[in-house]
């Protein structure tokens, strides 16, 4: 039985015990968490180097991935992983009996998984609108609408890339694992977040009815599909749909967490690298949310319900049914929070404008990015091994593909005993059965998913 408050509070805990650098200012700086925790019974460039997507759940998987790969390390190099074991077919792993992952967001993810009916959150950072004056356009019929509203046009303080190098060096962090749950596994903020709007009022309230309304979310729908109908109360949205993410910045091609939380949910979280070396593709157990305006039904809607019709999958993958939990913890960095404790004398608040994800592993545990670069290069430093994040696709490839030269070649995978794979690309389509179970649920589910330029993919 998972504990959502002990989830919480661990999450919590082990962000307080990060260093400073990266982290929000206290009533300032606000910021989201998200986390990988494992469980068990004893304890966008042409060459892959920039962190395009820095929403903590997308770093939070991504930290998870890196410690899978030291794990299946291990277990291929004979020293013994807590995590995987052998599995029947040649060059394949399995997880250890009893072990499993659950993931945690301080927030519900962006998209379709924060449009949460109003009446249904205890707590309303807005009220709801009413039915005179919710804006002074109406439709052709005559009947009131409200005005699209749009991401704040005010440009958030990020930290910039510095002329000199910092001084400070990161440290190793040594963390014993404990008990029945280990440390988390991986961990991180990000530098994005929903946007939360103030709706408009009428001057009587009290005259009229409010209407019931809902937390709407800056992520917009992917170009081809449904439309936001932008109607007052419930009608704003349309849910169950696809959509690129809110942040700061450039428009993104970048799906939203919740769109990823789904595509997660039938296809694993692993990703195609490493289906390679399992037998069966991970899924997460439980999904935890921390305190702030939620619904279970919604939830169910954006991670599950959306691809449980999908069938034909192949062996090793399926629709999965993470358990939907809240925790009654609330994190002391989120926007509520923040806005809280600001002083005036404090200027604007702002998204923090850095994200940080440790992970448990012996090296570089700790990665603090800022515009998808580590934090503190120089601009000399740019396009370089330096400024390249642990979590971009170029130095995740370089791990994977120091595992597979770790592997005895009598006992690699069938799939990884091609002569023809030198590119990123080349290695994620020689996983045949995840692209097989990606091609099913684009065609049943996602048919409007983005599609990357295989340009982007060529690198090695």
């Amino acid at each position: 039985m998972v504990d959502a408050d002990e989830v919480a509070k661990l999450c919590f805990d082990r962000f307080q015990q990060l260093p400073k650098r990266g982290k929000p200012e206290l009533g300032r700086e606000w910021t989201l968490l998200a986390a990988v925790l494992k469980i068990s019974r004893t304890a966008h460039s042409a060459t892959g180097d920039v962190l395009n997507d820095s929403h903590a759940e997308v770093i939070a998987r991504r930290g998870c991935i890196r410690y899978l790969m030291t794990e299946l390390r291990r277990a291929v190099s004979g020293e013994g992983s807590s995590v995987f074991c052998q599995a029947d077919q040649r060059g394949k792993w399995r997880l250890q009996p009893g072990v499993s992952f659950l993931f945690f967001t301080s927030h519900t993810p962006c998209g379709d998984a924060s449009i949460v009916p109003m009446a249904e959150s205890p707590s309303q950072p807005c009220p709801p609108v009413t039915c005179a004056k919710v804006s002074k356009e109406t439709d052709g019929d005559g009947n009131l609408k409200r005005k699209a509203e749009e991401p704040s046009e005010e440009k958030t303080k990020v930290p910039r890339l510095e002329e000199q190098e910092p001084a400070e060096r990161q440290k190793s962090v040594d963390l014993s694992q404990s008990h029945s749950k280990t440390p988390l596994e991986t961990f991180s903020h990000d530098s994005t977040g929903q946007e939360r709007k103030t709706r408009e009022l009428s001057d009587s309230p009290g005259l009229n009815p409010p209407v019931p309304d809902i937390h709407r979310t800056g992520a917009k729908c992917v170009p081809g599909g449904p439309a936001d109908p932008l109607h007052p109360g419930l009608g704003y949205h349309s849910t169950g749909v696809l959509r690129v993410k809110p942040g700061r910045g450039e428009p993104t091609l970048s799906l939203s967490c919740s769109d990823k939380l789904a595509r997660w949910g039938v296809l694993g979280f692993q990703g195609a690298l490493l289906s390679h070396y399992l037998q069966e593709a991970l899924y997460f157990s439980a999904v935890v949310v921390g305190k702030c305006p939620y619904s279970h039904e919604v939830m169910q809607r954006a991670l599950v319900t959306r691809c449980g019709h999908v069938s034909d999958l192949p062996t090793g993958f399926c629709v999965c049914s993470p358990e939907l939990l809240q925790s009654s913890l609330e994190f002391p960095f989120s926007q509520a929070q923040t806005e809280l404790q600001h002083q005036a004398a404090q200027g604007r608040i702002s998204a923090c404008g850095a994200a940080i994800s440790w992970c448990n592993v012996r090296e570089q545990p700790l990665d603090v990015t800022a515009n998808g670069y580590k934090h503190g290069v120089t601009k000399k430093a740019l396009g370089t091994a330096k400024a390249r994040s642990v979590l971009c696709k170029l130095e995740l490839f370089h791990s994977f593909l120091s595992l597979v030269s770790s592997t005895d070649p009598a006992e690699l995978p069938d799939s990884l005993r091609r002569a023809d794979l030198q590119t990123y690309l080349d290695y994620k389509q020689a996983a045949q059965p995840y692209q097989q179970a990606w091609l099913q649920l684009r065609h049943q589910a996602f048919p409007l998913w983005p599609r990357s330029s295989r340009d982007l993919l060529l690198f090695h």
